[in-house]
């Protein structure tokens, strides 16, 4: 079977198997494209065909360059100008409309600073503005609206969105079909506030414990459980008419450097590269994911000279002719460390493109990349076919997901957050909760026989959170928040706390492998003394490492509300433990295995 033909059906089984694994009939019918099948990988049908190849030849130079940029706006509608100071500063005009006129903007993507991203309201009428300006320039070509929706620690949209626990605790489940649950209804939620393209879900395997960037963000360490559930998880937003964005090709999961700041290189060979890191991504691929987002990192074993994003042997080679890729390329935010820290934003779109991307994420100078993509044109560098190619798949990724027949909203505002979408996310944080270490027996807790509880340990709003779950089990609650790194009159206060009270549970993020060893102190500290104590760690599982000894240790792979609930759940023996490790946690020195794999207590 010829590649083209590999991913039309796997287009097919893909929508078949969104249908499933528990995808909400709702969700199903969002935004559905005018042509049966879907998704990106396969050339539209003849009268789409003459659309999008009309289109693109009535496109000046200037709206074809235009197409390829996405990037952020400042705003809380197209026309604000209470954020003018910031769009001027980046961009030279005032608002975010005159951002996408002055660029002809193939795309926006939402932060913080779009408006406010707790507003479902706002968020919802600063797409719709945003696309009737899309929708007044001279190639009427709708907008991507993007956003970094992965779900658990990285969600930009915020309560009162439905916000559910991340990739590792769902990998935790080990459920397929609750995975493609969560990204149903985080295809629904999107929609209704006028979201298109969801750059999610994450296929990199976490194979390295001091991963400073991804781990919980990956399902796990094992290529299978995430080529499954992101597999599942990309069906789902696809089906729900909403763009997914397998990242980061191909593969971040064994790095050690954060590539917002630095550079990443991986020495593995290819078989390991091919049977680990880029099995989950073809996977997905064959199903059809519309587009695959590239790592800022070099891979040796492909090209020693360039990063991935960069380099024409990864995503031209690998990605294009080996996989047979042929849905949109999408480089991570050009404006990181890893690229910006050594070339120019010219330099950087230009040979992106040249390596075979075709959308470009936020380049730190958004002038100067527009203008050296224009120049590279003209001079002949780049040929304006070679633009029209990435514009004919942005094109086709549109239009295989509706937004030329509707771009605004099809699902009303209320399901935003809605009871029935709630319900899910607290089951997935229950059923994600794993208890690693009950030694000494004391889970579940007797509410009745435990009158008084101290937590304590990171985060402000996580201690305070967790103390309020607590106490609505029954005991008397006092929060002691400490910080990342407490010190040892912190401590020592902690410890004079803790005297007087029956049980301790301490929340600890991130503080296995940590040069900063406050936390592990306050555990160390507290297990020492006569108080029984619960770690809860809110953040990567792999805390334990730090303190082998502790009797009692549960991971939630999230600080999320929903997550906290989940843990206390199981603390109080509301719920028994299900989940099971996504990921091995070594000993600190990395000499043996403490808790391997798929380990998991229950009660």
């Amino acid at each position: 079977m010829r590649p083209r033909a590999i991913r039309l059906a796997g287009t097919l089984l893909a929508v078949l198997m969104a249908l499933t694994v528990g995808v909400p009939a709702a969700a199903q019918s969002a935004r559905r494209p005018p042509h049966a099948g879907g998704g990106a990988a396969g050339p539209p049908v003849h009268a789409e065909q003459g659309l999008l190849r009309s289109t693109v030849a009535r496109m000046s130079l200037e709206e074809l360059v235009g197409q390829l940029f996405t990037t952020h706006v400042y705003g809380a509608h197209a026309q604000d100008t209470s954020r003018a100071a910031d769009n001027q500063a980046k961009y030279g005009v005032s608002t975010p409309a005159e951002v996408v006129r002055k660029y002809h903007l193939g795309g926006v993507i939402y932060f913080a600073w779009s408006g406010n991203t707790q507003d479902p309201a706002q968020i919802r009428g600063l797409s719709t503005s945003l696309q009737d300006v899309a929708g007044a320039q001279p190639s009427r070509v709708p907008l991507h609206v993007a956003i970094d929706q992965e779900t658990g620690i990285v969600a930009r949209m915020l309560e009162p969105a439905t916000v559910f626990p991340g990739a590792m605790a769902l990998g935790a489940t080990r459920d397929a079909d609750l995975a493609a649950r969560v990204f149903a209804i985080t295809a629904r939620e999107l929609d209704a506030v006028g979201v298109t393209m969801n750059f999610a879900p994450v296929l990199d395997v976490n194979t390295n414990p001091q991963n400073p960037v991804i781990g919980v963000r990956s399902f796990g360490e094992e290529p299978g459980l995430v080529g499954g559930l992101g597999t599942a998880t990309m069906a789902a937003l696809q089906a729900g008419g909403v763009s997914a964005t397998i990242k980061h090709f191909p593969g971040h999961g064994d790095t050690d450097v954060d590539s917002h700041y630095g550079l990443p290189s991986v020495e593995y060979d290819r078989e390991t590269l091919m049977n680990v890191h880029v099995a989950p991504f073809a996977q997905a691929i064959n199903a059809g994911a519309d587009a695959v987002m590239t790592a800022h990192m070099i891979v040796r074993a492909v090209d020693p000279d360039l990063p991935a994003t960069l380099s024409r042997r990864v995503l031209t080679g690998l990605l294009r002719e080996e996989l047979g890729f042929d849905g949109l390329i999408v480089t991570d935010a050009l404006e990181m460390g890893a690229l910006a820290n050594f070339w120019d934003s010219a330099e950087i779109a230009v040979m992106a493109l040249q390596a075979g991307a075709d959308v470009l994420l936020m380049p730190a100078d958004m002038d100067l990349a527009y203008r050296g993509v224009l120049d590279a044109v003209r001079s002949g560098q780049i040929s304006r076919r070679r633009i029209e190619e990435s514009v004919m798949r942005i094109l086709r990724a549109k239009y295989a997901r509706g937004l030329f027949h509707n771009p605004y909203p099809e699902h009303p505002l209320d399901v935003v957050g809605s009871p029935a979408h709630q319900a899910v996310a607290v089951e997935a944080g229950e059923r994600a909760t794993t208890l690693v270490a009950n030694d000494a027996g004391l889970l579940p807790l007797d509410a009745a026989e435990v009158a008084s509880v101290l937590v304590t340990g990171w985060g402000a709003a996580t201690t305070a959170t967790l103390g309020s779950l607590v106490a609505a089990h029954g005991p008397e609650v006092t929060v002691r928040e400490t910080g990342a790194n407490p010190r040892q009159e912190t401590i020592a206060g902690v410890l004079a706390e803790a005297q007087r009270h029956d049980v301790v549970v301490v929340a600890t993020m991130s503080a296995a492998f940590a040069p900063a060893v406050g936390q592990r102190q306050l555990v160390e500290a507290l297990h020492a003394a006569d108080t029984p104590v619960v770690v809860i760690a809110v953040r990567n599982p792999y805390d334990i490492a730090s303190f082998p000894q502790v009797d009692t240790y549960l991971a939630t792979y999230s600080w999320r509300p929903v997550s906290l609930r989940g843990a206390v759940a199981v603390v109080f023996g509301a719920v028994a433990p299900t989940g099971r490790l996504p990921v091995t946690i070594p000993t600190a020195d990395f000499t043996g295995v403490l808790y391997p794999f798929g380990h998991g207590l229950g009660f």
